[in-house]
């Protein structure tokens, strides 16, 4: 894992926003991708030097203004705000959002509730350790015939994800899964957390480059609603659009809720889960 995981999300952020979207003249072809140090420097008024030192890990403590600027230059989404925040503020030694605790394990009553008035959509509750903790009967029928709840509950999607073969033909977009399985387990406390270190630990091992690599590289910030792929060996391919649902700071958990993307998959869903056709409709992704 990254030891600068700030200057990693700056830099990235950087190399992703084109000068056209921050009201930028393009100019001559770029031989590297997204801003020049430069033109963010000027945006958000800092010094080139100082930038540099912050994506560097050089300097790990800039103050909030500092980064509001650049979140400002940046056209930050306020997801990307509040963990450009958290970066900063974990930056600091004597700062624990969570004060210690480990991961939540025990869904509430409500919760379940929440997950009966779902079905048949395929949902499931999952916390920082990308543990599945309580599922849909739908989640179930769909998530069975991979493997993914072979090692029963709390079963655990990072390791299906980074160390089953079954995964990679499941997902046909095996890498963009791999990406975000890094990113959910870096973001908020991260390694800091024991259970989270342990695991990432576990996975250093039993994955070796291809997981070591993601953790150099890939911010802690996982996309929260897509279209994914899923190569299902009863239902054939289906497209499937996910939701994250974020519970309480309390809770700390989450709900990933998958959705048909297109009318083929809500009627091969239909069949799957054993309800009536249209119980599923499509949805636009």
């Amino acid at each position: 894992m990254s030891d600068n995981e700030l200057g990693l999300f700056l830099r990235t952020r950087r190399e992703a926003t084109t000068p056209a979207e921050v009201g930028l003249p393009s100019g001559a072809r770029r031989r590297t991708p997204g801003l020049r140090r430069a033109e963010l420097a000027t945006l958000a008024g800092v010094s080139v030097e100082y930038l540099i030192r912050l994506e560097q890990g050089r300097d790990r403590n800039p103050s909030v203004a500092v980064l509001s600027s650049i979140a400002d230059a940046l056209q930050m989404t306020r997801n990307q705000r509040v963990h450009l925040h958290q970066l900063g503020k974990a930056s600091d030694p004597g700062f624990s959002c969570l004060g210690g605790a480990g991961p939540n394990r025990a869904v509430r009553p409500a919760i379940q509730a929440i997950l009966e008035q779902l079905e048949p959509a395929p949902a499931v509750v999952m916390n920082r350790l990308s543990e599945l903790l309580a599922s849909t009967t739908g989640y179930r029928r769909l998530m069975e015939p991979i493997g993914l709840l072979d090692a029963g509950w709390p079963g655990s999607y990072a390791r299906y994800v980074l160390t089953d073969p079954r995964a990679r033909t499941a997902y046909p977009d095996w890498e963009h899964k791999a990406d975000k399985v890094v990113a959910t387990l870096k973001q908020g406390p991260g390694r800091s957390d024991p259970e989270v270190g342990a695991l990432i630990d576990e996975l250093t091992i039993t994955v070796g480059e291809e997981f070591t690599r993601r953790m150099e590289s890939i911010p802690g910030l996982p996309d929260h609603n897509g279209v994914g792929r899923l190569e299902h060996p009863e239902a054939g391919m289906l497209r499937l659009a996910y939701e994250t649902l974020s519970l309480s700071a309390d809770d700390d958990q989450y709900i990933m809720i998958y959705l048909p993307a297109d009318e083929l998959t809500a009627a091969a869903l239909d069949t799957l889960i054993g309800r009536t056709p249209g119980s599923l409709r499509a949805v636009a992704g």
